[in-house]
């Protein structure tokens, strides 16, 4: 596995895997900046019924162009940390998840 920074980790077939910190109820959805060892997103999306996660699913795969089946939250369904599976990660996956 190689490791582009401490929020992803790319396996050796091919999936990337995301280390996510989410704010969610936030004013605007947007890539935030690093936090720890997570890439900080904020979300619009209240936390209530799974609108947050599916937001930034919808999120994700817009800024990636990936459609939704490629991406999985693999872990933090409750919780602000998450982690999400990219099955098909773009070779610039970074750049476009650059805040701004």
């Amino acid at each position: 596995m190689s490791d582009d920074g401490a929020w992803l980790r790319r396996g050796a077939d091919g999936r990337a895997t995301l280390t996510l910190h989410v704010q969610p109820g936030a004013k605007k959805t947007e890539v935030a900046g690093v936090h720890g060892d997570a890439l900080k997103l904020r979300l619009a999306a209240p936390p209530v019924d799974g609108k947050a996660n599916a937001a930034l699913l919808a999120f994700l795969g817009e800024r990636l162009d990936l459609p939704k089946a490629a991406l999985t939250l693999k872990s933090g369904q409750t919780s602000r940390r998450k982690v999400v599976e990219v099955t098909a990660p773009p070779a610039d996956l970074v750049q476009r998840l650059s805040p701004g």
